[in-house]
């Protein structure tokens, strides 16, 4: 028997990056993925070489600005699974790296709705399956700059800071649960996000999305009993 094997895993940004490479590896490790992304072809992709391992996957496209859509996709996963093991709120936006005045507000509010409330929501919506749960985990995707408050980062560190406290909240209010809830900071990745973040820089010295496997597979799995912790990237 895998480490996953028979859990239930929700993973969002399910179709680049970090997520597809961790939705890949859950399912080779037994779990069903349930795996949420905007992007239609990315999700294809990933339902090809997951089932090409043997794997199984539910794909849900999905635009997590669409709040009511997140409501139903609760009320669809309880008939179905009638619990949920595992959240990986890994989907995210950038915005524009700029100084605060300079930011619209429309991208603003795009931001904040993509990295912010949209895991408010999910929390909403996942909360009763994540308790039926004899191991509900939770992880969120944070970045440094959520602490360190860097210049012309501002939308995206305002919304990462954010997160970070919506995720401490939530791990107080479940301590006494099954549920644990935990925060991980991958640090610079060979993502297309990063590309964008940081223009120019050699890619070839940044891990790779499924490097991040080992340390996501422990954080998510049933034997990882700490709650409200943060841990960072190692290799």
């Amino acid at each position: 028997m895998t480490e996953h094997s028979g859990r239930i895993i929700l993973v969002t940004g399910a179709s680049r990056g970090i997520g597809y490479a961790t939705a890949k590896h859950l399912a080779a490790s037994g779990a069903h993925v349930i795996a949420i992304a905007r992007t239609q072809g990315g999700l294809e992709d990933l339902d090809d070489d997951i089932k090409a391992a043997g794997g199984h996957c539910t794909l849900v496209p999905m635009d997590l600005k669409d709040g009511d859509s997140i409501d139903r996709l609760g009320k669809a996963l309880h008939e179905r699974f009638e619990k949920l093991d595992g959240l990986l709120m890994n989907a995210g936006q950038l915005g524009d790296i700029t100084p605060l005045p300079h930011i619209k507000p429309a991208d603003w509010d795009s931001v904040m709705s993509v990295n912010l409330t949209a895991n408010y929501r999910l929390i909403r919506a996942l909360d009763p399956l994540l308790r039926a749960s004899d191991a509900g985990r939770v992880v969120a995707i944070t970045s440094s700059v959520a602490q360190s408050h860097r210049a012309y980062w501002g939308a995206y560190a305002v919304s990462k800071a954010g997160l970070e406290a919506l995720a401490n909240i939530y791990a107080q209010e479940t301590e006494i649960t099954s549920v644990r809830v935990n925060i991980y900071d991958p640090g610079g990745t060979r993502t297309a996000m990063r590309a964008k973040a940081v223009p120019g820089e050699d890619a070839s010295k940044l891990p790779n999305p499924g490097d991040h496997w080992p340390n996501l597979s422990r954080l998510l799995s049933a034997a990882f009993t700490k709650t409200g912790t943060l841990h960072r990237f190692q290799n």
